[in-house]
């Protein structure tokens, strides 16, 4: 039986919670939520799991804060002998306009931090990840508070579809594959 770790970043507190940053955690949220799976606190994070056709998905949330994020990650990978293709990583992207999804089986970290613990960790950029669109609608100098402020009231309305699109496209990671899945679903 296959099995997938599907982590989605983001940073623990309230503070954070509704916040673009914080997508990642959104999005696996959504997913679990889909499936009546519920999150239960483990060595890192907090974790569900669901089955999509069989196999196993593990949903993680980090509690390293975005930072450090690629701990978890190694810990859950080595822990559940999870190889480096079958993992997804979720996080929010300035560059891709509101809502817009693009999965990659590769890449630089783009100066995101979680992605820059991940690398490090991993020793690696050769990781499938998963970048949730959340604009760059700020003004120069105003990049930390945007992306750590919350949704639009607008954006709050668009976003239950969004998640739900982004559900669709975790399960086509794990029963399709990447290729299938970035051909259905990235540029939506």
């Amino acid at each position: 039986m296959k099995k997938f770790l599907i982590v989605g970043l983001g940073n623990i507190g309230e503070e954070y919670r509704e916040t673009r940053h914080n997508i990642g955690f959104k999005v696996v949220e959504a997913l679990a939520s889909s499936e009546s799976a519920s999150f239960k606190s483990v060595r890192f994070g907090e974790m569900a799991e669901v089955k999509v056709k069989g196999r196993t998905a593990l949903l993680l949330k980090p509690n390293t804060y975005m930072n450090l994020s690629g701990k978890a990650v190694k810990y859950w990978m080595d822990s559940e002998k999870i190889p480096l293709e079958n993992i997804l990583v979720i996080t929010d992207d300035l560059n891709l306009s509101f809502g817009t999804i693009r999965i990659k089986a590769k890449g630089s970290d783009g100066g995101h931090n979680g992605l820059k613990s991940l690398q490090a960790e991993l020793q690696s950029q050769a990781y499938p990840r998963f970048r949730f669109g959340i604009s760059d609608a700020f003004k120069k100098g105003q990049q930390v508070d945007y992306v750590l402020g919350k949704w639009t009231a607008e954006e709050n309305k668009l976003l239950p579809e969004r998640l739900d699109l982004a559900s669709q496209a975790i399960k086509s990671f794990v029963f399709s594959g990447l290729q299938n899945t970035m051909n259905q679903f990235n540029g939506k």
